[in-house]
């Protein structure tokens, strides 16, 4: 099992990436205006986009001397601007029809907006918002044979020792995953469980010996050291399941990171190799004591 960069276990590919639809209206935006930049600019110089219109009359044929035959009479001008009318209405039109179509798209197909990825500040105020009404109660801590299943030790071999203390971690991020943990089971049927919070450097450096493909990050490096992260996992039919390819389970890691992401969290399912049990909350003065450890 792969691992995210604050060093928890997660699937090699990360297939839950999402789209960022608001660089797309964005582009198409801007290929639109360019679009109807450059009729615009037809209308108000024809000559440069239609060659041969416009000649001096030096250049133009003159009907030959000495005929009968009178030269053609010219057509009455008309005014450029009804002349290139349909210039106007293609320009709009350009403009116009890429976002409507993308919204039409998006709405169709439900998909939300994601211009860019939020900040820590715009994460932290979400939480703080989100933390000012009901003041959740940690469970009950699962029974310790179900961290010793032959299933669970095959997948996490560690997770016995792992520290799964609710008073450890930082208090509004235990509200925050406490309320993630409410909204699966009030509105998806699904049971959690903590598997790791608190993470002692000690114990970091351990899993970091056993190389990259367990974690990535050394002591001081993840989040789980400072309170701010933690792994999570499902319980059906009183049995811990943490194998990540198992459907049910996949269809719950999708439904976890979308919850956890509205809740302002950090979820490891959007990393390059996912980690989709694992969400943080990244505190910007916690990122820069993390930074000077790291160097």
């Amino acid at each position: 099992m792969g691992v995210g960069p604050s060093g928890c276990a997660g699937c090699a590919i990360n297939r839950y990436g999402n789209m960022q639809t608001g660089w797309v209206i964005w582009g198409l935006m801007l290929a639109g205006l360019g679009l109807s930049g450059l009729c615009v600019a037809a209308w108000m110089f024809p000559g440069w986009w239609r060659s041969g219109e416009r000649l001096p009359t030096a250049h133009r044929a003159r009907p030959d001397v000495g005929t009968s035959r009178s030269p053609r009479p010219s057509r009455p001008h008309r005014p450029l601007r009804a002349s290139r009318w349909h210039l106007w209405c293609l320009g709009g039109a350009l403009a116009v029809a890429p976002v409507a179509l993308l919204l039409g798209w998006s709405a169709w197909h439900h998909v939300p907006w994601q211009a860019m990825p939020e900040s820590p500040e715009s994460a932290n105020t979400q939480v703080t918002l989100l933390l000012q009404g009901e003041h959740l109660v940690p469970p009950p801590p699962l029974p310790p044979s179900l961290f010793l299943t032959a299933e669970v030790v095959a997948q996490q071999p560690l997770l016995a020792q792992a520290d799964r203390r609710w008073d450890q971690m930082d208090g509004a991020f235990v509200q925050a995953v406490l309320r993630v943990f409410q909204t699966m089971k009030r509105e998806h049927g699904y049971d959690m469980a903590l598997l790791e919070g608190w993470r002692s450097p000690q114990r970091q450096a351990l899993l970091a010996a056993r190389g990259a493909a367990v974690t990535q990050a050394g002591p001081w490096q993840s989040y789980h050291q400072w309170g701010l992260a933690a792994d999570c996992a499902f319980v059906r039919d009183g049995r811990l399941v943490v194998s990540e390819r198992d459907p049910w389970a996949r269809r719950g890691y999708a439904l976890f990171g979308e919850v956890a992401e509205h809740m302002g969290l950090t979820w490891g399912g959007r990393w390059q190799m996912a980690d989709l049990g694992h969400v943080e909350w990244r505190k910007p003065e916690v990122q820069a004591a993390m930074r000077a450890a790291q160097r």
